[in-house]
């Protein structure tokens, strides 16, 4: 009889190990080896089965930006013919040229000197790689409201793993059209590819295949027909693979293992491992500041105020998707207006409440900007955002008329911002209840866009007594220093005899400091209808005072 581990698959499967059930503990003691040989006993479809459902299913867009290197410094207000250079070998080539310059005849290697002989109008810029980064680090925060991973491959391509955003996005078609139009919409130029591995979706995008590939097991026919050069090996790798005769990825997984390891190295053949996913390929994950700071450069120095308010509008647009991204909102943001021989010029703008609306804060910053003196030019504009606070929002209801709009009620908070921005925040103050008995102490003025508009009142002022059905008054109006009053009979006179309507109310309290009080206070109305509150001293002359009015 033959062993266990040399049955053939069907009796494998038909008459499965008793190993199996022998094991009690639950979990294998330090350096024992019986649940590996437990595997090896497993039927082929069983450990097939088990290794499937330890697979976690992504799936990976690239979006690769080949003319990366032109559109990050032209960007898509250019006009008339351009091209971008770099130091190839010590010599000054043209890497890339816009459509007037290609039509024109200037092609990609061709030297500086050549290239301007050809076309001496040809506008010539080098190449900035810092500049690209930052391009691709604002297109990954753009790219957050799709799905939650990216990852930056540089130096011209992101990879998205979208197979969570699916059904949000109403399948795979609308999502990749949507992300396609984003970048449209922005001025750049990319190749879209999907594939379950993140290596093959980036090596089919370089290749220009907009193609969708979600099983793993149709990547070897997706990948075999590409050519090397876009797999961005070494080129002493691909060069050497060429002389071979080699110059797709097919004739590479046709090449023994062992002995391209030994010739090319391990490194290229993991990447070929990777990119069928026989080896999982781990990515990091871009991750956007958490605190939106964003500049705006001018292409000359600009006093004109309408075209310095449409450029901080395009950063308040960053601004809000941003904030939208995150479901957060800012109370305060600060503008840095930038001159080229002057320190900056700042201006915070603020909201009594914390918002994310752009036409809001377009809104305040305009009635600002009219106050705002700039002592030269502005070269550039940085909006940065306050420390951000969760989306708190609220059910509004539904109000059916017969115009088919809905009537706003204008909300005292946006009167108290635009009389803010318009007079300046020191004037403009909230009011805060303080638990305090003494009127005088019972309140102070707060700043509008650190505290709620909306002060409760101390529960020491508010609540009613227990054994008096008087609730505790306070008028609108509290005088500066209580005033005297005559007395005519034994009651105070104002215009006229006064009748006290509710009291005593009995505040005897700052006895720890130089400000005590141990006074009666009376609600009492004169012959007009006015209603005052009034008090006289327990511990002094027994004269009476006016304190405040009520409205």
């Amino acid at each position: 009889m033959l062993p266990p581990g040399k049955l053939p698959a069907t009796a494998r499967e038909a008459h499965p190990t008793p190993s199996v059930t022998k094991r009690k503990r639950p979990y294998p003691a330090a350096g024992d080896t019986a649940q590996q040989s437990l595997s090896l006993q497993m039927p082929a479809a069983v450990r097939a089965e088990l290794v499937q459902a330890t697979i976690v299913h992504r799936l990976w867009l690239c979006a690769y930006l080949p003319s990366l290197p032109l559109e990050a410094i032209m960007g898509t207000s250019s006009t008339g013919p351009c091209a971008v250079t770099e130091d190839q070998q010590g010599l000054r080539r043209v890497l890339l040229a816009n459509a007037e310059a290609a039509a024109a005849g200037i092609s990609c290697g061709m030297s500086v000197n050549a290239a301007l002989a050809f076309l001496p109008t040809l506008s010539l810029e080098e190449r900035s790689p810092a500049r690209e980064e930052e391009v691709l680090r604002a297109l990954a925060a753009r790219a957050e409201r799709f799905t939650s991973f990216i990852s930056i491959e540089m130096p011209a391509a992101l990879l998205l793993e979208i197979a969570g955003s699916l059904r949000l996005f109403g399948g795979l078609g609308a999502l990749r059209q949507a992300i396609s139009d984003e970048l449209q919409q922005l001025g750049f130029t990319a190749a879209l590819a999907i594939a379950p591995t993140p290596l093959a979706a980036t090596w089919l995008a370089r290749a220009g295949q907009r193609v969708c590939i979600r099983d793993r097991k149709n990547l070897v026919g997706a990948l075999s027909c590409l050519p090397l050069s876009c797999l961005d090996w070494p080129d002493a790798v691909t060069g050497s693979l060429q002389g071979m005769g080699i110059t797709v990825v097919g004739d590479c997984l046709r090449l023994p293992r062992e002995g391209f390891v030994r010739r090319f190295g391990a490194g290229s053949l993991l990447q070929l491992d990777r990119a069928l996913g026989r080896l999982p390929d781990p990515r990091k994950c871009y991750r956007t500041a958490e605190v939106f700071c964003q500049e705006y450069e001018l292409a000359e120095e600009q006093s004109d105020s309408e075209l310095l308010l449409n450029a901080c509008r395009k950063l308040l647009l960053e601004l809000e998707r941003f904030l939208l991204s995150r479901q957060l909102m800012v109370q305060r943001v600060r503008f840095s207006f930038f001159h080229l021989q002057l320190p900056a010029t700042h201006l915070t703008v603020g909201c009594a409440q914390a918002d994310r609306s752009i036409e809001h804060w377009y809104e305040l910053l305009a009635i600002r900007f009219d106050r705002l003196v700039l002592p030269a030019a502005i070269i550039a504009i940085r909006l940065q955002g306050g420390r951000g606070q969760p989306l708190s929002a609220s059910t509004g209801r539904l109000v059916f008329s017969r115009t088919g709009s809905q009537r706003r009620e204008p909300l005292i908070s946006h009167l108290v911002e635009r009389l803010s921005a318009r007079i300046g925040d020191e004037s403009v103050h909230g009011i805060m209840a303080v638990a305090e008995h003494r009127p005088q102490h019972a309140w102070r003025a707060a700043k509008l866009f650190e505290q709620p508009l909306h002060c409760h009142a101390s529960p020491l002022l508010a609540e009613p007594r227990r054994n008096s059905s008087l609730l505790l008054r306070r008028p609108l109006w509290m005088l500066p220093e209580p005033r005297p009053l005559g007395i005519e009979k034994g009651l105070p006179l104002y215009q006229g005899r006064l009748k006290l309507l509710g009291g005593p109310e009995r505040l005897e309290t700052g006895w720890w400091d130089d400000d005590g009080i141990a006074r009666d206070y009376f609600v009492a109305a004169n012959p007009a209808g006015m209603h005052l509150w009034i008090f006289r001293n327990r511990d002094r002359e027994s004269g009476w005072y006016l304190h405040g009015m009520f409205g």
